[in-house]
């Protein structure tokens, strides 16, 4: 049989082949990984169509947020739908303003949701490689995410060759689809490090109409060094967790921990590598962030499970430039399988995650401010704290000066509800929820949670409570959201 040679295709040759109204799955979880050339591409072809007066918008899918690629659909005004998540401040308006209809997923649901067709036909994949083979060996490049999925269920196929990456890669990756029910087995990953698929996705090689050649870093920036708000929170989640092992709660070995996106979470991981008590731990979680790879160099973390390498370009290069340290420590799986519930229950996953707000009842918004404005969406969040082994909630106090408290009477989008919480945290103190009934939950959250300025107002709305199993004022429940729409603070008695 002959070889199959890939048509060789520029960017914008590829972009040109897609239609309007198709849905695009792109490759990426976070930057990591993501099609580049591709949507530079794209966005140049729709201000193009639109300056003609002809329609071009799309359906687009990823694994999770992408960094650049969804900022260029959007200043193009080519996306018509979105899912299942996004972080960018130009699709945020569109997708507010109703210009972008957006479907907000748990990320473990994904995968079959589109294997499914759920979400419609996938026309395109347009996916991130550092290598690919003639009989459609895809060895992708710093995410797995959706990528494997993508690839079998798209009609056609984009391959992004892209150079920068280390074809060593493919020693990190755990690439399984799994199966449709009623026919799955058991999962069978025992510890954070087990592999149970291939260093590669496969496709057909006939869907596979162009491959783009690049040469590009994902371009993550650094995160911001944290603030002495986010080091007090973080040594609030230290002292517990070393509280917990010594109650004999958390085995003298430690439990694998997941950390969710931004500078609160590399703050925990920053401290618990900085504190001598905590033992060298593991990690079963959906990103790996720049902070980790100190703590995996200095022997603090000995291994993780990831679906992404969610880190700076300069720390790239610094896993690039030492793969045999790194290779052996560190596993890229698809998301179903990285945020998949049964394994993070198995395993006794620590989730460690930030909301926007929680409320004195337990409940957590993680996605909407006031009730309407999405910000980037649910993500994995809720795969593991759901099924977390420990669920713990992060969050300062108060943000903007002090105008908005981020504990309140009640949520204005409950994204996790109490009996998926079971720890809040705020630069002030932990609330340890565990077995409390309702009485005692509202009042060791507004003591150890709140801010002082607004813990008065919260122990009155609890006193003024009709009773019932809850504390819950319905008339005045949002009574501190509508002075801030109103007012722009919460504060409505200054």
């Amino acid at each position: 049989m002959s070889p199959i040679h890939f048509p060789r295709l520029s960017a914008e040759e590829a972009a040109s082949l897609i239609e309007h109204g198709q849905t695009v799955a792109f490759s990426g979880f976070t930057a990591a990984g993501s099609a580049k050339a591709i949507p530079r591409a794209l966005a140049r072809y729709a201000k193009d169509l639109h300056t003609k007066g002809e329609p071009f918008k799309i359906n687009v899918l990823t694994g999770a947020s992408t960094g650049r690629l969804d900022d260029l659909l959007a200043e193009a005004e080519a996306v018509a739908w979105r899912a299942p998540y996004q972080s960018s401040k130009i699709m945020r308006k569109q997708i507010n303003a109703q210009e972008i209809e957006f479907t907000d997923m748990h990320l473990s649901h994904l995968p079959q949701a589109v294997q499914f067709g759920f979400l419609g036909d996938v026309d395109w994949a347009v996916i991130e490689a550092a290598e690919i083979t003639a009989d459609g060996r895809v060895y992708l490049s710093t995410s797995i995410g959706a990528s494997p999925t993508f690839l079998h269920c798209a009609e056609k196929v984009i391959i992004e060759l892209n150079r920068y990456h280390s074809v060593r890669l493919s020693e990190m990756a755990d690439v399984k689809l799994m199966p449709p029910p009623p026919h799955r087995s058991p999962i069978p990953i025992y510890e954070p490090l087990s592999k149970i698929g291939l260093p590669y996705a496969l496709v057909d090689p006939k869907k596979i109409v162009a491959v783009i050649d690049n040469n590009e870093p994902d371009g993550m920036v650094p995160l911001d060094a944290p603030d002495e708000i986010s080091r007090r929170i973080a040594h609030q989640v230290v002292d517990f967790l070393l509280e917990e092992q010594r109650a004999g709660r958390i085995p003298p070995e430690f439990l694998p921990l997941q950390a969710g996106v931004g500078n609160i979470a590399n703050a925990v991981m920053s401290c618990l590598g900085d504190d001598p008590d905590i033992p060298p731990f593991m990690m079963y979680t959906e990103v790996f962030q720049d902070a980790l790879i100190d703590l995996m160099e200095q022997g603090h973390l000995t291994g993780a499970s990831t679906c992404s390498l969610t880190v700076s370009d300069e720390n790239l290069q610094r896993i690039y430039n030492n793969m045999d340290f790194f290779t052996p420590r560190i596993v890229l799986r698809p998301q179903e399988l990285s945020n998949n519930p049964g394994v993070i229950r198995r395993l006794g996953v620590i989730a460690l995650n930030t909301a926007l707000e929680f409320d004195i009842n337990g409940h957590a918004n993680s996605t909407h401010v006031c009730g309407t404005d999405l910000v980037n969406g649910i993500g994995g969040s809720g795969d593991f704290m759901r099924n977390a082994y420990l669920s713990i909630f992060m969050a300062p106090s108060v943000v903007k000066d002090g105008r908005i408290s981020t504990v309140v009477p009640m949520v204005t989008h409950p994204d996790h509800n109490e009996h998926s919480v079971q720890v809040f945290v705020t630069e002030q103190g932990l609330a340890d929820l565990r077995g409390l009934g309702p009485k005692e939950k509202t009042k060791i959250i507004i003591e150890k949670c709140a801010h002082p300025d607004y813990r008065d107002y919260l122990h009155r709305y609890v006193d003024g409570s009709p009773s019932g199993h809850i504390s819950q004022t319905l008339r005045d429940a949002f009574k501190l959201h509508i002075n801030l729409l109103e007012n722009g603070t919460m504060k409505f008695w200054e």
